[in-house]
């Protein structure tokens, strides 16, 4: 953005955050007074998150500027709407689905966002704890993150992120709330945290159906589905929708958490989903006096990634401070960046990076 650019111009090009797009491309930029004195906001919803942030970057351009803010009508709206519809869907032709708005582009098979299924065979691992600290490691490397929460019935991903807007909707379109970078959905954002989600498996196929893909994922580097544990309905959801999804299993040290996820990875592989490594949680605890101790054992990731022939990926360290962040929204590789379970996650997230995306061999590409 240069300085000899008209000013309606300059302000048009600074990128809202939540949409990833230029205020003038997504009607945000309403009158622009031409000695700069002027500038109006247009914003769907009156508490429209990071408006402070909109405000800020105006003034940036035009100092002297009175910045009003006004809420869209439900026309503007509409055309928000469908603006976002067109750019989520994957352009037809030949190697595209073709299916309107049914057709996301995080789904078509020529994307370059890889979906990462973190899941594992059983409660208490940490599961969801790697996936958040996983998205932030990963988003703080430059990346486009988003986190879908598929764990319906044990959502946990708005507490431990600490997100303090709600996404917002439009019509048939979600807007994920952005925090620390990551852009998430979650049913914890829909109802109440007490509140107990009881839905049989069509219901629970559905609502999955659509957090993926009436979301406004755009087309992000990386998608991380935080899975629910076990082998049940959504790992099966997720083979039919993302049939691309790149499966990590978490387990801890002990042999008999390492039993169960092996089954998780087993089903992975019946669905034919990529099964691409092994994260292993809560390897060992490092005293305030320097001793090490293995508090679940030892070496139950690294035979569970010897039988599944896959690479053992990372050890997570069990970090007090994991945990608390957790509780209180900080995750620990914001609140504290340069303990052992930080530097863990980013050297996890390296390694997930320079993987490169599973291949995909599709039957009729088979020669005979």
């Amino acid at each position: 953005m240069t300085l000899n650019q008209p000013l309606r111009a300059r302000l048009g090009a600074i990128k809202e955050p939540q949409l990833v797009r230029g205020l003038e491309e997504i009607g945000f930029l309403g009158t622009v007074a031409a000695d700069g004195t002027r500038v109006e906001l247009v914003v769907p919803v009156s508490n429209w998150p990071h408006l402070e942030h909109l405000r800020d970057e105006v003034l940036e351009v035009a100092p002297d500027a009175e910045v009003m803010v006004r809420t869209m009508n439900d026309q503007e709206r509409l055309e928000l709407r469908n603006f976002l519809r067109g750019a989520m869907a994957a352009p037809p032709g030949p190697g595209h689905h073709d299916h309107g708005d049914a057709a996301p582009k995080v789904l078509d098979r020529l994307t370059k966002t890889r979906v990462l299924g973190i899941s594992s065979g059983k409660g208490g691992v940490g599961k969801s704890s790697v996936t958040v600290n996983l998205a932030i490691a990963l988003a703080k490397m430059g990346f486009d993150v988003g986190v879908l929460d598929a764990d319906v019935y044990g959502f946990s991903l708005p507490k431990m992120l600490g997100a303090t807007d709600d996404p917002i909707v439009l019509g048939d379109t979600v807007i994920p709330t952005l925090v620390h970078g990551v852009r998430a959905i979650s049913m914890g954002y829909f109802v109440d945290d007490a509140q107990p989600v009881i839905w049989r498996g069509p219901m629970l196929h559905k609502a999955i159906e659509q957090l993926v893909t009436e979301a406004w994922w755009d087309e992000p580097d990386f998608l991380l589905i935080d899975m629910p544990p076990g082998t049940g309905d959504v790992a099966l959801t997720l083979s039919e929708i993302v049939p691309r999804a790149e499966m990590y299993v978490v387990t801890t040290p002990q042999a008999a958490a390492q039993r169960v996820a092996q089954r998780s990875a087993y089903a992975a592989r019946k669905l034919k989903l990529a099964l691409r490594g092994v994260i292993e949680n809560m390897s060992w605890f490092d005293a305030p006096d320097g001793a090490r101790y293995e508090l679940f054992g030892a070496g139950g990731g690294e035979q569970l990634a010897r039988e599944l022939g896959v690479a053992l990926l990372g050890q997570i360290p069990l970090d007090p401070a994991l945990r608390d962040g957790g509780d209180r929204g900080a995750p620990i590789v914001v609140s504290a960046p340069d303990s052992s379970a930080a530097v863990a996650f980013r050297a996890l997230a390296e390694r997930v990076s320079q993987q490169g995306p599973a291949r995909v061999y599709r039957q009729e590409l088979k020669l005979v």
